[in-house]
């Protein structure tokens, strides 16, 4: 492809043309792999937008798109584009009550949704929000007995979209050829850590800006497949499975169902693979698990080859030079260990992977570098189609997120937050001007809100949310994230809140990892009822203070942060979950909630008290919402003096 067309549409319709016969999509249904053409994608999106047209929907409209990820919601974005319309997707595991503000704000009236589920949300918020007109379902199980006049199966509105194209010669043609690269393509809604969700407005222009700058930056090509299975209305899924997708022509395969994704991430055995740190953390804690239930030889291979990988695996994949005598070890340790350690996990094949959504502790980065996995680190934004700052090969930093982006200026302002002037920018907030000028200067700089560095090599080093970073009473800088991540890389702590701005000493919340700590107690018989009952259990008290101190450690170590070492912390008898709006729907903490809701316990671990109770209201999946209350122990944990380690 010579030169790259405007829209995502004309992407689509050039695919059909140049690659006709190539798999665009796979699903797997029933555990068996069904796969589309680009021809025959272009034939769905074709049929889907013309339905749409009879539908009444044009130019100008947004269109909602709620499920996990399938081949017709990401052809239900294209038709949508094809007649002049911008996609909105939402978040398939979100409340009703989450989604009316979303679905109000960007005016919905025509929504494409997966299944039963997602429509009985929609017909939930009709006292709340009734613009909502026509509602078309793919999967039509359960759904036998619907009579609302809004609905239309699928199939059926692909079938009224056959019928119109014939009645319509050309309109189909017309409104492709009528798109400009200017037009908004998607709308995706931020997080909202801060407040209300912003709608960003993304024109066809910026994203496939994004896509084809990631695209030749890694020299992707339509060989690659990739696994998609992060939300839709997440910016990392919209950039990697849907345009570098188009402008790259690979395949993208989606799994089965959310149970299903490990498995079905070793049968596809992607090439490119992305996923934020947290699914890292994910498989890391499960190797670590079946490693403690594996036989004494065998843990003992494993510890001796991770060794080597961690003195050598980094410098070989960066191509260094090593010694003789450690290559062959490295090789021995990729036979016995790595080899197998990157099938299981279903990376054998990939070439490239990328983490972002938040930042990677160094020590996990750390380990997947070094049993051979080429991990970077990429850093963007949803207003800027996730592309600022991207890793070359060669030049790999644990602590950086690489250099800026081919096409991307980016510069510190004096206060050290990050800018940046780049043609993936966002058009706009969507009805939002204030915040749209808030966000971008009269020069065009955006400013993104986290703080960084620039370290000599020019490489860009993100510290934490400028908002987030503050100072403890003595003056040392408090960066949360950076201690938070310390603690996360141990396979039994799932989440952790820090606190100490205005303070004189951190203090800590954890969250244990149910599977992790779970399995460990079991293997010292200790008996547990739920998660609130190992959480508080003395011997996982113990556990979670070994983990504490080790990050002391790691901070005594470090001039600028041996002063945030944490002196105390508490277990939380629940989860942290965004159905109680602790955290986002991308798993970020919502810092100013926690501390408002905790905030009795955050007194009782300043106020110097052994033990504090509290009850928690919680909302179940069922819509239900229920009291959880218990009386947390406080610990104390081990300050050491700056520069001095444990050892390990």
């Amino acid at each position: 492809m010579d030169a790259i067309p405007e829209t995502f549409p004309r992407l689509l319709l050039e695919h059909g043309r140049t690659r006709p016969h190539k798999c665009a999509y796979r699903e797997k249904y029933l555990g068996i792999w069904q796969a589309w053409t680009w021809a025959q994608a272009g034939d769905e999106v074709r049929a889907l937008a013309c339905g749409l047209a009879a539908l009444g929907f044009t130019r100008g409209m947004n269109l909602a798109i709620i499920g996990d990820n399938r081949p017709r919601l990401y052809w239900a974005m294209l038709a949508a584009q094809c007649l002049g319309g911008v996609a909105v997707p939402l978040y398939q595991d979100a409340p009703a009550a989450d989604m009316a503000y979303v679905l109000d704000n960007a005016e919905i009236r025509y929504a494409i949704v997966e299944d039963q589920e997602q429509v009985d949300k929609l017909f939930e918020l009709k006292a709340e929000y009734g613009g909502i007109e026509h509602i078309a379902y793919d999967d039509e199980r359960g759904m036998r007995h619907y009579r609302q006049r809004e609905l239309v199966s699928f199939a059926r509105l692909q079938e009224a979209g056959r019928a119109w194209d014939q009645a319509n010669p050309g309109g189909f043609d017309a409104a492709v050829e009528a798109g400009r690269g200017s037009d908004n393509a998607v709308i995706l809604y931020t997080s909202g850590t801060t407040g209300k969700p912003k709608g960003v407005c993304q024109t066809h222009a910026a994203l496939i800006a994004a896509g084809a700058g990631g695209t030749g930056f890694e020299r992707l090509t339509d060989s690659e497949n990739v696994l998609s299975y992060l939300p839709m209305a997440w910016v990392g899924d919209c950039l990697f499975s849907f345009a570098q997708a188009l402008v790259a022509g690979f395949t993208v395969n989606c799994p089965e169902s959310a149970e299903t994704v490990t498995i079905d991430l070793r049968e596809i055995g992607p090439t490119y693979y992305f996923a934020p740190p947290r699914i890292f953390e994910g498989m890391l804690t499960q190797v670590m698990i079946r490693m403690e239930d594996a036989g004494t030889l065998k843990r003992r291979m494993f510890h001796h080859f991770m060794e080597v990988a961690r003195r050598v695996g980094a410098d070989i994949l960066d191509g260094r030079p090593v010694p003789a005598a450690d290559r062959l070890r490295y090789a021995l340790g990729d036979l016995l260990v790595y080899g197998p350690l990157k099938n299981v996990l279903g990376l054998s094949r990939v070439r490239v992977a990328y983490t972002a959504g938040a930042a990677i502790g160094p020590d996990l980065f750390r380990f997947y570098r070094s049993i051979g996995i080429n991990l970077k680190q990429f850093y963007g934004s949803t207003e800027t189609c996730a592309y600022i700052c991207l890793q070359p090969d060669g030049q790999i930093k644990f602590d950086s997120v690489g250099m800026a982006a081919p096409g991307v200026d980016v510069k510190l302002a004096d206060n050290g937050e990050v800018l940046v002037k780049s043609p993936t920018l966002m058009s706009c907030y969507f009805k939002r001007p204030d915040a749209t000028m808030e966000a971008i200067d009269p020069q065009g700089w955006f400013h993104t809100g986290d703080a960084g560095i620039f370290d000599a090599d020019g490489h860009l080093k993100i510290i934490d949310r400028a908002a987030d970073v503050g100072r403890l009473n003595g003056g040392a800088i408090f960066a949360p994230n950076y201690i938070e991540n310390k603690l996360k890389f141990f396979p039994f702590i799932k989440e952790a809140v820090a606190f100490g701005h205005g303070r004189d000493t951190v203090c800590a919340f954890l969250n244990i990892d149910m599977d992790a700590v779970g399995n460990w107690a079991e293997r010292r018989n200790i008996a547990y009822s739920g998660y609130a009952d190992l959480a508080a259990h003395p011997q996982v008290y113990a556990l979670m203070t070994e983990c504490v101190e080790k990050v002391n450690a790691d901070l005594a170590a470090d001039a600028a942060m041996s002063a945030t070492q944490i002196h105390r912390f508490l277990v939380l008898h629940k989860e942290l979950d965004p159905d109680d709006d602790e955290l986002t729907r991308t798993r970020k903490v919502r810092r100013k909630f926690v501390a408002e809701k905790y905030r009795v316990l955050i007194e009782a671990l300043y106020g110097g008290r052994a033990s504090q109770y509290i009850e928690t209201q919680v909302k179940f999946e069922d819509g239900r919402s229920g009291i959880v209350a218990a009386d947390l122990r406080i610990a104390d944990s081990r300050v050491l003096p700056p520069d001095v380690r444990r050892a390990a």
